[in-house]
């Protein structure tokens, strides 16, 4: 285990990022070495906090006071108001983390959630997300979201488009590269040594043989016995519905689905405010909580921190992972 701090960085000042990220070091700070990037403004007012202009003076738990690295971000934060002047400082306190977390200096980046229309607004961000846009800092590296939680890890291969183009964009080559991703991870991140991967079809009852959907016939099923040839441990295409009730998640390390909700419904269903969004494929850890700014009870000291948490826990199990 590496004494190195996962790094926090702020999101949207405006949203509840700072107050789950204090009650993350709360819980976690006795034992787990973290800094947060940021204003140090935009944290509660009773945190106790160290800033500091170095990385490495944050190494080792600190549960006396929270280790910051102090980002001017200009104009103070209003709860519930995103301001599209903090986006340059917010786009920069990410590269900032995902700098450290490359070079080491970090074990992992975990990242608070983000509001796009203000980066928009300020900064000209031409990302569609925080994925794309670790993406590009690491040299345009292809990556792919996993959601995590206890009982089951899950990877979308579409993403954030209309459902009517999910077929188009789902190409042999694309399930290809998002199974290998996934695979590679889960030895590399998760310490799983022969690792299993369920593939969920397209259709209904994974095209029921060709009678309500062709795809699974045409091409999925061979793509998936050609990765099986090269050694990969895959069962599928087989039906969504049948996929994760807790006995046929018992049979596997993780699922990879079709498209967006094919995947992020029963991780919800089973732990909603305990669920991680995690980077795939990146030189460096990244996780993130899954949920948005919440702008509607942003410091009112009500926000529920147990994503944050779960997510700076499972940054340090996977840099841990990565250390050996």
């Amino acid at each position: 285990m590496t004494d190195a701090p996962i790094a926090i960085s702020c999101g949207e000042p405006a949203g509840i990022g700072p107050e789950v990220a204090a009650r993350a070091w709360a819980e976690l700070g006795s034992t787990t070495p973290m800094l947060w990037i940021g204003d140090p403004r935009h944290l509660p007012d009773d945190l106790p906090i160290r800033e500091i202009s170095d990385a490495s003076a944050a190494r080792g738990p600190c549960p006396d006071a929270l280790p910051v690295l102090v980002r001017d971000f200009g104009p103070a934060r209003t709860p519930g108001q995103a301001n599209p002047a903090h986006a340059q400082g917010v786009m920069e306190a990410i590269a900032t983390g995902a700098d450290l977390a490359a070079t080491g200096a970090a074990a992992a980046l975990c990242t608070a959630p983000i509001h796009k229309a203000a980066l928009i607004d300020g900064a000209d961000f031409a990302y569609p997300g925080h994925t794309e846009y670790l993406s590009a800092l690491a040299g345009d590296v292809p990556v792919v979201m996993m959601l995590a939680c206890e009982q089951l890890r899950v990877v979308p291969a579409t993403i954030h488009i209309p459902l009517s183009q999910v077929p188009s964009a789902l190409t042999p080559a694309r399930l290809r590269t998002v199974i290998e991703i996934t695979h590679a991870a889960l030895i590399r991140d998760f310490g799983v040594t022969e690792p299993v991967i369920a593939v969920a079809g397209l259709n209904p009852h994974a095209g029921e043989e060709g009678k309500i959907g062709t795809e699974e016939r045409d091409w999925i099923a061979g793509c998936l016995d050609d990765l099986r040839a090269e050694g990969m441990r895959l069962t599928g295409p087989l039906p969504a519905d049948t996929m994760f009730h807790a006995g046929a998640r018992a049979r596997y390390d993780a699922a990879v689905a079709m498209y967006h909700d094919q995947a992020l419904i029963p991780i919800k269903t089973i732990d909603f405010a305990g669920g991680v969004n995690v980077t795939l494929g990146l030189p460096f850890v990244r996780t993130s909580p899954d949920h948005g700014t919440a702008f509607d009870i942003a410091g009112k000291g009500v926000a529920d921190a147990t994503s944050m948490i779960a997510a700076v826990r499972m940054a340090r199990m996977m840099a841990d992972a990565r250390a050996g």
